[in-house]
């Protein structure tokens, strides 16, 4: 789902002090022991990207003969918001009962959710975040809701092990947590269950969701997944996607 673009011309620029200073704040490591040279360096750095009136702000040893640097500077680029065409996931939010109350009457049951870390990724504090019970910062994990079968697999699950409890339990949706990044290994883990599940022959029949730092709405349409969740997203959000798009495909929408 794309938003609707602002008005014609809404150019805005970095701001600093003050409204369209264009004044960025860039931090990076480059592969030098610390010194004055290497403060040279990182502003040189700066100045190619183009930025002006260059300031590093700080300089600390991340290793041995490696160095973090965290550099001020001024950039005239703008952005037109007009010309900005976003992807993003778009939903009606109900509140926790009146959501589970409206999705037991209108699906008829409770809905199968799998969560789970996959490949070799073990960070389980976004999927926990969002499936166990507790939730976080007030908002209710899908454990607690009564409209939902929540089963958190934890981390470390395989794709072929978790295509295989889609079949098995007749998941109605999986929520994929992506958070290792290096060399693209979340592409790599997102597109083996789509193949897998694709050759189990459910995929047409599962909604899948991929969340994590890196992961936002357009890059999980382009693995394959019905839907991304990036930082900041709460069980909410994904508890009435969940509930609209089931109902969407039933032929029905969250109203009321």
């Amino acid at each position: 789902m794309t938003a609707r673009p602002p008005a014609a011309g809404t150019l805005v620029r970095p701001y600093g002090d003050r409204q369209d200073d264009g004044v960025l704040q860039l931090s990076f490591v480059l592969p030098v022991p610390a010194g004055e040279r290497a403060r040279e360096a990182a502003a040189e750095v700066a100045r190619k990207l183009g930025l002006t009136q260059v300031l590093v702000a700080s300089m600390e040893a991340a290793a041995e003969r490696y160095t973090f640097f965290v550099v001020y500077g001024r950039t005239e680029v703008a952005v037109d918001l007009s010309t900005l065409q976003v992807a993003e996931v778009v939903t009606r939010k109900k509140g926790f009962d009146e959501l589970n109350e409206f999705a037991l009457r209108e699906v008829g049951r409770r809905l199968v959710v799998l969560g789970a870390c996959t490949g070799s990724d073990a960070h389980a504090v976004g999927i926990d975040a969002i499936m166990n019970m507790k939730g976080f910062a007030g908002d209710y994990g899908l454990e607690r809701y009564p409209c939902f079968e929540a089963v958190n697999l934890g981390a470390q699950v395989e794709n072929a092990a978790l295509a295989r409890e889609v079949v098995e339990r007749g998941a109605d949706a999986v929520l994929v947590s992506q958070v290792v990044t290096q060399r693209d290994v979340h592409r790599d883990n997102a597109r083996r269950l789509v193949d897998e599940l694709t050759r189990l022959g459910r995929r047409s029949q599962v909604i899948l969701l991929l969340g994590g730092p890196r992961i936002d709405h357009k890059l999980a349409l382009e693995l394959g997944y019905d839907a991304g969740f990036g930082p900041g997203t709460r069980p909410s959000d994904v508890a009435n996607y969940l509930v609209g798009e089931v109902l969407r495909r039933m032929g029905k929408e969250l109203h009321g």
